[in-house]
Parts: structure tokens; sequence; C-alpha cells
């Protein structure tokens, strides 16, 4: 099963408790729409039909998450400093040109 990037799922499930939160508040009776949203992408993501399940299952997924938590930029030189070359790759290298057979001129019919 593919799983959502750490990120991604840190941020859904940050977003649905604060939402939970403010809802046990204000003491709705039903959750809001971006709530509801929240819960169906949740359990889409970590592949449960419950949003506890789903909530328990992307806490343990961010637990043993390997990857950082954001996104990772790219590095970037200070100004004035060069741009190392890249590596030789097989596929930075231009393909051969093929030889096609040479057109023949249409034969003329005879009137």
């Amino acid at each position: 099963m593919l799983r959502p990037h750490p990120a991604v799922l840190s941020r859904l499930v940050e977003e649905y408790e604060a939402l939970a939160a403010v809802e046990a508040v204000g003491g709705a009776a039903e959750p809001a729409s971006r709530a509801r949203d929240l819960e169906y992408t949740l359990c889409v993501s970590t592949g449960t039909r419950d949003v506890k399940d789903a909530l328990e299952t992307a806490h343990r997924w961010l637990a043993s998450a390997t990857a950082p938590e954001t996104t990772t930029a790219r590095k970037t030189l200070p100004v004035g400093e060069p741009v190392p070359a890249r590596s030789a790759s097989p596929l930075s290298r231009p393909l051969p040109l093929r030889r096609t057979p040479p057109l023949r001129e249409p034969a003329v019919l005879a009137e």
C-alpha cells in the first residue's frame, strides 16, 4: 500500500485534531464540512474506515517515519559561487543519427 508523505500526513492530523478540539469546546453536534473532509482524507490515506483507526495509524506511521516531516529545499549556493559541473550521464549524450534510405523519385505515368 502506498503511504502518504510524512509532512502531508502530519499536516492532515494536526489540522483534524485542531478542528476537533475547537468543535469539542464549541459543543458542535455535527462536524463541519472541513472536518468531514479531513476525516475522509485521513481514512483514505491510511487505508482505514474509522477516523479513530486512521488517527492511530497515522500517529504510528509518523512515529516510525524515517523521512523528515518537512519538505527538503534545494541546496542554494552563495552568490557568485560557480555551479558545479554535472557528471556525464549516458542519457546526457546526444543520440546517434540514423541513416534513412534516400527517397526515390515518383514514377511518372505515361499519358
